[in-house]
């Protein structure tokens, strides 16, 4: 009963009251403030690195099913490591601009087979958007490397 009674004493306080109130409206101001603050900084972006991986096991699942190629292992360079850019007058306030390929090494069984070869340079200049200048296409060669080399 002497509980009941104190904590009956302690809601009925104007102290108690200030506290709930304050509180309280601190609660919907942070709901509020919420709605317009943008916590898109709490996500990690994707490094470089991690980008230049994606593409290359992307272009070597797209290769590997063109007829002919067989076993195929691709290698990429990559020009920069991506920006952001400030933008004005738009809502959101930078835009991510993905590093762009600077060469494309494609070592294939079919490597010696100029058809495979056309088809290979085609898959990879039309994907990934360049110039058959940046894209080397050899065969692979069949050795296997042993621990005494």
């Amino acid at each position: 009963m002497w509980k009941k009674k104190k904590w009956q004493e302690l809601i009925r306080s104007k102290a108690f009251l200030r506290s709930a109130i304050i509180i309280g409206a601190a609660a919907i101001l942070l709901i509020f403030i919420s709605s317009y603050v943008n916590f898109d900084f709490f996500q990690q972006k994707p490094t470089a690195a991690a980008y230049s991986e994606e593409l290359r096991k992307r272009l070597l699942d797209i290769v590997s099913e063109i007829d002919g190629v067989g076993e195929v292992k691709v290698f990429l360079t990559m020009d920069n490591s991506g920006e952001n850019v400030y933008l004005t007058n738009t809502d959101t306030k930078t835009k991510s601009i993905e590093p762009t390929v600077r060469g494309v090494v494609i070592v294939c069984d079919g490597g010696d087979d100029p058809i495979v070869v056309d088809r290979v340079m085609g898959a990879v200049t039309r994907s990934l958007s360049v110039s058959s200048d940046r894209v080397y296409i050899t065969k692979l060669d069949g050795r296997t490397a042993t621990a005494a080399e």
